[in-house]
This record gives structure tokens, sequence and C-alpha cells, in this order.
């Protein structure tokens, strides 16, 4: 669940992820092959990537088998996957008007709502996500500026871009190296 929010990867780009799409040394990055065959690289945080050591010091694997198995070093389904979110995640669900259950998804919605909160540019999250097209992005911060935008008393709660991002050598550096 971790590495769904940390890369807003779809459902199958995980299933089919291997361990040969994994770039371990600092700074850590993964390569997701998404929808119509296109390659896009996320960076991995310092705990994802510790999850990750930790799963793969558990087995043999050689560069070609999948990241995330089931038990007997099956790989993962999507639909393994969406069993996995669903048994954690079920405590979460809402109800209600505005009903939400847990699912993969939600993962890469938050993913992208925290990103733009967080003042990341639409075009950097586009890319982050692997969309085509900037309007499927946009549709993520008209959502979210939706939720912000009135409180019940009336002031706006707009959050104020915070550009912590642009003060991350780190990140800046390997975006740089794109």
């Amino acid at each position: 669940m971790l590495f769904l929010y940390n890369t807003g990867a779809r459902v199958q780009e995980v299933a089919d992820l291997r361990i040969e799409h994994l770039e371990l040394k600092p700074p850590a990055k993964v390569h997701l092959h998404g929808k119509g065959g296109k390659w896009r690289t996320c960076p991995l945080w310092d705990e994802q990537l510790k999850h990750i050591q930790a799963l793969l010091a558990q087995r043999r694997a050689a560069p070609g088998e999948p990241v995330f198995c089931a038990p007997k070093a099956r790989p993962l389904t999507r639909f393994g996957i969406y069993k996995i979110v669903r048994r954690h995640g079920a405590s979460f669900d809402t109800q209600g008007p505005k009903s939400r259950r847990v699912s993969p998804h939600l993962f890469r919605h938050t993913a992208a709502c925290h990103l733009l909160e967080s003042g990341v540019e639409v075009n950097v999250i586009r890319s982050w996500l692997g969309h085509v097209s900037l309007d499927t992005t946009n549709r993520y911060a008209e959502l979210t500026l939706r939720a912000c935008e009135v409180s019940d008393s009336g002031i706006s709660t707009v959050p104020r871009p915070r550009l912590a991002w642009k003060d991350d050598k780190t990140l800046l550096d390997w975006l740089n190296s794109l």
C-alpha cells in the first residue's frame, strides 16, 4: 500500500513490476510500464526503499521476477492487490452521501492530491502519474479545490501551496537527471 501511495501507480503497473525495474541506489527510483506501453520513472522515498529491500532480502529473486508476490513466489495479480488493499482498508471506508471505499485507485488519487496540495506543478504530476492528457490530471486539481473551497463558516479554506519541494536538493537533483 505504501508503494501505491509513493508512486501513484496503477494497480496493473504494480502487478507487472519486476525487480529489474527498480533502481535501489540513491536516488532510488522505479520504472513503471503504464498504459499504451509507455514507461515513466518515479522516485522512491527512503522509507519505501527500506521496505522493498527488506522484501527482496526475504527471497532470492532474479531481475525478471516480480517484486510483489503471493505465497510460493507467485506474482500478485491486480485482483490479489485489490483484495489485500480491501482487507486492510475496509475499516476506513466511509458511509453516507459521500461514501468512499478504500481501493488501490484511492492511493493514486490521494498521491495526486497531496502532490498538488504541496505545490507540485500540474505538469510534473501529469508526468508522475503517466497521464497523456493534462485534462486528466486537472480533474484531480478540480476535485481538490472543490473539497477545500469553503468551510461551514463561509471562510475559504483553500490551502496556500507549500513549495517545500523547491528546497529538496535530492529531489531537484533527481528531476534534473531525467
